[in-house]
């Protein structure tokens, strides 16, 4: 994590305050937080998701990478310390090691639910109301998500859908 954490030293340093909110839910920042020291905990509805104290750990990726506001909460636990990054994708594009960072972390957390749908369907294999997981599990292994495309013709209206 060293080699990460060299990456972003000449990024500005905030620090929170303990039960401070570095991160509020449906806030749209455009920022990256890159843990330096502390501890935080994530929350989405006012439910906890996870804690964690690891030098490196990223927040904010999912509101920067999707152009959303930020879909969940992080507040600082204790004293805590972040690299912020104002322009993350320009960042990214420049910092290949970081970049490669985050695509791991995500890979994580993607495989985390996966895991985690295919035990439940292992658990309630035959009852009609999960359905839903069958979806799930295939919009996650094998869909790619399709973005709009504003028309470069002035000439037409609306936006085209590209695969």
């Amino acid at each position: 994590m060293p080699a990460l954490l060299a990456e972003l030293l000449e990024q500005p340093v905030r620090e929170f305050a303990a039960n401070e909110i570095v991160i509020g839910q449906g806030n749209n920042t455009g920022l990256l937080y890159f843990l330096i020291e502390g501890s935080v905990e994530v929350t989405k509805d006012k439910v906890s998701v996870t804690r964690t104290n690891e030098p490196g750990a990223v927040f904010g990726d999912l509101s920067v990478l999707l152009g959303v506001p930020h879909t969940a909460e992080v507040r600082a636990l204790e004293v805590s310390r972040f690299h912020v990054v104002a322009d993350p994708i320009a960042f990214l594009e420049s910092h290949p090691s970081v970049n490669l960072h985050l695509c791991r972390l995500l890979a994580r957390r993607l495989d985390g639910v996966n895991r985690y749908l295919v035990d439940l369907k292992h658990q309630f294999e035959g009852h009609d109301h999960l359905g839903m997981v069958d979806g799930m599990i295939d919009l996650l292994m094998h869909r790619h998500p399709r973005e709009r495309v504003k028309s470069r013709r002035s000439d037409q209206s609306g936006s085209e859908l590209a695969d």
